[in-house]
C-alpha cells in the first residue's frame, strides 16, 4: 500500500521518482495542461475519491481534472457532507469507503484525520493539506524551482513569515532533497520544531533570522504565504497584520537575495499584505507556474500510489 501522506515519510528516491514522472507527463502535453485526455490513460476504470473537511480552489480543480485526464472519474465530498469523525468514526468511514473506490484523497484539519484514515483504509490515501503539513503542494514547488533554475540541490530558501504547515512541508522537503532553509519571522510563529530537527538531522543548514534583509542575502528563492487562514477568526487579524508587517516580501526584500532569485507563494494571496503587486506581478515572481504545476505533479502522485 502506498500513502502519500509527508514528504518526510517518503523516501527521497521516491520523490524524485515522482518529479520526474510530472515533469515527462507535463512536457507530453506540449504546454497544454487543460483538460484534454492524455495519451496514456492510467486511471481508466478507477474511482477517487476527493474529500474537503477544508474549503479549496487549486488542490479541489487540479485532482479533479488530473484524475480526469488520466482516464479515471472523480466522487467530491465534503466533511458536512460526511460529518466525518461525527456519528461515525473516521476508521469506519475509511473502511467503508474503500470498499467503493481506488484512492482517497483528503484535505482536513487535524493530523490525526489523515493517520486514521490511512491506518484503516485498504486504499492508498493522499494528503491533500492538514493543519501540520501541505506536501502536494512543495511536490509542485520543487518541481517548479527546477523547472527555472535547475536542480534544487544546495540552493538556500528563505520562507518569511509565519511557520505555518506549507512551511513544514518545505522543511522536509529540504531534509529530501538536500536544499538549506532560513526563516524569518516572528518568534510566536516559528516553525515546527520536529520539522526543522528532520530537516538538521539531514544534514541541512536550517537558520533562525528574525531580521528579513539579512535572512535573504545569497537566496534562490524566497517564499511566503497567506498571514490569516481562511479559519481563523476576525480578532486574529490585526494582531498577525502587526506581528508580520515588517516580513513582507516587497521589491526591496527581494533586492536583498541573490540576482536571479525567485519568488514562491502557494495562493491564495493577499496582495499588499503579505506580498505587494511588484513582487507577485514581477519577473522573480513563479506563482502561476506553481499552480499550474499541482495539476502535474498530483498526476505524478496518484500514479506513484497506484503503481501505474
Amino acid at each position: 500500500m502506498r500513502h502519500f501522506l509527508d514528504i518526510h515519510t517518503t523516501p527521497a528516491d521516491e520523490l524524485r521518482g515522482i518529479i520526474g514522472a510530472a515533469r515527462a507527463m507535463k512536457g507530453a502535453r506540449d504546454g497544454q495542461p487543460k483538460a484534454v485526455p492524455d495519451a496514456e490513460r492510467p486511471l481508466a476504470g478507477r474511482m477517487v475519491a476527493l474529500i474537503f473537511e477544508k474549503p479549496s480552489t487549486r488542490t479541489r480543480i487540479s485532482f479533479d481534472v488530473g484524475v480526469r485526464q488520466m482516464g479515471g472519474e472523480t466522487m467530491v465530498l465534503s466533511g458536512a457532507e460526511m460529518q466525518l469523525g461525527h456519528g461515525e468514526t473516521v476508521a469506519d468511514t475509511a473502511r467503508v469507503i474503500s470498499r467503493y473506490v481506488d484512492l482517497i484523497m483528503i484535505r482536513t484539519f487535524e493530523e490525526t484525520t489523515l493517520a486514521e484514515m490511512a491506518e484503516h483504509a485498504t486504499v492508498p490515501v493522499i494528503n491533500g493539506l492538514t493543519n501540520r503539513s501541505h506536501p502536494c503542494q512543495i511536490m509542485a514547488d520543487v518541481m517548479t524551482y527546477e523547472e527555472h533554475r535547475g536542480s534544487i540541490a544546495g540552493s538556500k530558501v528563505v520562507w518569511s513569515g509565519d511557520g505555518n504547515n506549507t512551511c513544514t512541508s518545505w522543511l522536509h522537503a529540504a531534509g529530501r532533497f538536500g536544499f538549506d532553509l532560513t526563516f524569518t519571522g516572528p518568534e510566536t510563529l516559528d516553525p515546527d520544531a520536529e520539522a526543522v530537527a528532520f530537516a538538521r538531522e539531514a544534514g541541512r543548514r536550517v537558520e533562525i533570522d528574525r531580521n528579513p534583509h539579512r535572512a535573504v542575502a545569497g537566496a534562490d528563492c524566497i517564499v511566503t504565504d497567506t498571514w490569516v487562514s481562511m479559519h481563523d477568526p476576525v480578532s486574529a487579524r490585526e494582531r498577525r497584520h502587526n506581528l508580520l508587517r515588517s516580513y513582507q516580501v516587497d521589491a526591496r526584500l527581494m533586492a536583498a537575495a541573490k540576482p536571479g532569485a525567485l519568488f514562491m507563494h502557494c495562493l491564495p494571496a493577499h496582495r499588499g499584505e503579505e506580498v505587494t503587486s511588484e513582487v507577485m506581478d514581477g519577473p522573480a515572481s513563479v506563482v502561476f507556474d506553481e499552480a499550474e504545476n499541482r495539476l502535474h505533479a498530483q498526476k505524478a502522485i496518484l500514479r506513484w500510489c497506484l503503481e501505474v
